[in-house]
């Protein structure tokens, strides 16, 4: 990078306005055309001393090349494209799915995610699964904040939660019959992970007794056929967040496991995630993470159609309804600044207990609790805190038909959509599935077919530019979204610039990114349609 840029990012870092104590500005340079504009917001992730999670397992992707300060002497943003690669593909996960005779026969074609840190560790999560005893596929991202640990928590139960909202009776009472005996379950859900998405070894016994009283109190409710799709999601997230809220006020003798669920409880987490059966698709939103569908139209045009809403201060139906929910004396008090009682940014989120609970339950817990400085977790009481709850975890469901001109779904972080629209994700999408399949040629087979003959023609591909490519979608919406100048394009020395942030400045610049992109097997909604 130029010497010009370099010194200009970190002189106009030093000179931001930082605020120590309880919250930080953060300076975010946004680029309009020629011009630079400086805005000041509050950051999301904890103004009140909720701290991050020093227990958190964290995907340990490469942070080599990457400053820890701004005060380093000899400071340089140059990185070579390999190692922006190296950078940039570290998280990157796909799946191609496949039935029993190799074939595709389900709705879902393929997925493919990626993630990239900006806070450290990140506290974003994301998860993928296949639906072992009922149908269909489901993807998820969490957001979290004041830390990793909800998101973390979030990320390994919430599908767990929706699967076993799906299931008939029957199923649950097979689960419920072994679990009794003793015998193996058979597993619910067939997970799609990264090698580095790891879980808390340590609490996943109380996780699932905490999931098996779900299911039993799911039978003693006595109904069937049971909940709708859309009522089987909501009952999930509320459920789950409940059992966030109930696990950290029970007695819990071993520590390790009471400092978890306290850095839990007192973090928070945002959460979207889709539920795809055949062609029906529904979408289950808690905050500012969004869903938005790319259609292809009969021209051959590309339109976006977005499946949530952010909630936030600046939703009107969230406004409305926070004001429905509290008297009208709080009604100027309710959202600060543009964030909930001045303080966070979504109106919706798992965890946060600090805007759920009375004054004296948030004092007697902590009160109780070993040497919560430790974990960074601090008793702090907004202004105008008056009724609690203030923040929900229900989700707002939409749901779509798919269609054969619905192409592809992409589900991302917030860290995503403050840099791109969602225009422009779709267009990056489309362009990037046209660009891999021109430049990929025909694999024509002369017989008989050997290996030589078989590496000749890849060597073709790669001759042609394909290796050049990132294959992976998500991967190319984050490289677009930290390194496109003003005209759409990626600028090498923004990227490296981005890539190369000392972790004290990076989240001035951009946020976590995580994102998933589900393409959908138009074939197979066709012959719905036919049939």
């Amino acid at each position: 990078m130029s010497r010009t840029v370099s010194s200009w990012i970190l002189s106009s870092a030093r000179s931001s306005i930082i605020l120590q104590g309880k919250g930080r500005w953060y300076s975010i340079c946004i680029p309009n055309r020629n011009k630079i504009k400086w805005k000041l917001i509050f950051s999301k992730t904890c103004p009140y001393p909720a701290g991050s999670c020093s227990l958190d397992r964290t995907s340990s992707f490469p942070k080599a090349f990457r400053h820890t300060s701004t005060e380093e002497e000899h400071f340089s943003f140059q990185l070579s494209p390999a190692q922006i690669n190296d950078i940039l593909r570290a998280g990157e996960l796909s799946h191609r799915t496949l039935d029993l005779n190799g074939k595709n026969a389900n709705s879902v074609l393929r997925f493919e995610s990626n993630q990239l840190a900006s806070n450290s560790p990140i506290e974003d999560r994301r998860s993928a699964a296949t639906c072992l005893q009922t149908a269909g596929m489901m993807f998820g991202v969490f957001d979290g904040h004041a830390g990793a640990a909800c998101a973390q928590a979030v990320s390994e139960r919430l599908l767990h939660y929706i699967a076993v909202s799906l299931m008939p009776r029957q199923s649950l009472e097979e689960i419920e019959l072994a679990v009794e005996a003793m015998k193996p379950v058979r597993p619910i859900l067939q997970w799609h992970k990264h090698p580095n998405d790891v879980e808390y070894q340590e609490i996943t016994s109380q996780y699932f007794e905490n999931l098996r009283v779900y299911w039993q109190h799911l039978l003693d409710l006595d109904t069937e056929p049971g909940f709708s799709l859309e009522e089987a999601m909501i009952c999930a997230f509320k459920r789950l967040d409940s059992d966030i809220s109930l696990e950290v006020q029970a007695p819990q003798e071993n520590e390790l496991m009471r400092n978890i669920a306290l850095q839990v409880a007192f973090s928070g987490a945002t959460a979207c995630v889709a539920h795809i059966d055949g062609v029906h698709l529904h979408v289950a939103n808690t905050g500012d993470c969004r869903a938005v569908l790319g259609v292809r139209e009969e021209d051959g045009t590309w339109s976006t159609l977005p499946l949530t809403r952010d909630h936030n201060a600046y939703d009107e139906f969230e406004i409305r309804r926070m004001k429905r929910e509290h008297p009208r004396s709080e009604e100027k008090t309710l959202f600060v600044n543009d964030r909930l009682l001045g303080i966070l940014m979504p109106s919706r989120a798992f965890g946060d207990v600090q805007l759920k609970w009375s004054k004296e339950l948030q004092h007697s817990i902590l009160e109780n609790s070993c040497d919560v400085e430790a974990l960074n977790i601090y008793q702090y009481v907004p202004p105008n805190y008056h009724t609690p709850p203030y923040l929900t975890a229900e989700p707002e469901v939409t749901y779509h038909k798919l269609r054969s001109k619905d192409k592809f779904l992409v589900i991302a972080s917030d860290g995503l959509w403050e840099m791109l629209s969602n225009e422009q994700v779709v267009k990056l999408v489309a362009g990037h599935l046209t660009e891999l399949n021109m430049q990929k040629p025909p694999l024509t087979f002369k017989k008989p077919v050997n290996l030589g003959y078989m590496h000749n023609l890849l060597l073709q591909r790669k001759s042609k530019g394909l290796a050049s490519l990132d294959q992976n979608t998500a991967t190319h919406l984050i490289r677009h979204a930290i390194g496109s100048n003003e005209y759409g394009e990626v600028d090498p020395e923004k990227l490296a610039a981005m890539l190369t942030l000392p972790e004290d400045l990076a989240r001035m610049y951009r946020d976590d990114i995580t994102v998933t992109v589900v393409y959908f097997n138009s074939e197979t909604i066709e012959d719905y349609y036919r049939s």
